[in-house]
């Protein structure tokens, strides 16, 4: 579409108007432009009200980031006080084992005697275990499960069945159904079953 000139003419103001330029276009085809919508101007008072209430709008909004920056921190804060409650709880619960392994290092008593009383030490934490609902990860002549197990190696057996647990390096653990650490195994490379 050939473009268009366009002339500004100058309207004399009537009684009560101010000047307002208007667009006269060049002679020829010409589309005509979406209407002006002239705004009347807003009296003084109309103003002062929408101002105050413009200003009441952002004072309640600050006051409502205030309020739940405020709330943020409080559950913060109430989070960290809950977790150093629950893990003085749980140290509550050690504080005699460590008074035991204490007592167990003072003793003089034979070799046999000491192990003995350790034997004791380890019943009284696998008791607080699972009082807390701790329970080890079944391992020695299960299958290898490696979302509990952690295998570290392989022994040569024909008397378990392959891709067994053979050994326990170190306990695994879980509570409830949540695993806490995996346990450390030896699994069975049985080759009477690979072979067949």
């Amino acid at each position: 579409m050939p473009e268009q000139e366009i002339e500004l003419k100058t309207v004399e103001p009537q009684e009560g108007d101010t000047a307002v330029a208007t667009q006269e276009p060049a002679p020829g085809p010409v589309e005509s432009p979406a209407p002006v919508e002239i705004q009347e101007p807003v009296s003084r008072a109309e103003f002062d009200a929408l101002k105050a209430e413009r200003d009441q709008l952002v004072d309640r909004l600050a006051r409502l980031q205030a309020e739940f920056e405020n709330a943020r921190k409080r559950n913060e804060r109430e989070r960290q006080d809950f977790r150093e409650y629950a893990t003085g709880a749980v140290a509550e619960q050690f504080l005699p084992v460590l008074d035991n392994f204490a007592l167990a290092l003072k003793s003089t008593a034979s070799a046999e005697q000491l192990r003995s009383g350790v034997e004791l030490i380890v019943k009284q934490m696998e008791e607080i275990l699972r009082q807390m609902q701790i329970s080890p990860v079944p391992t020695v002549g299960e299958a290898f499960d490696p979302r509990l197990h952690e295998a570290i190696g392989t022994v040569e057996r024909d008397d378990l069945p392959d891709q067994h647990v053979a050994e326990e390096v170190r306990r695994g653990y879980r509570q409830r159904e949540r695993l806490l650490r995996p346990a450390m195994v030896r699994v069975v490379s049985n080759p009477k079953q690979t072979s067949d």
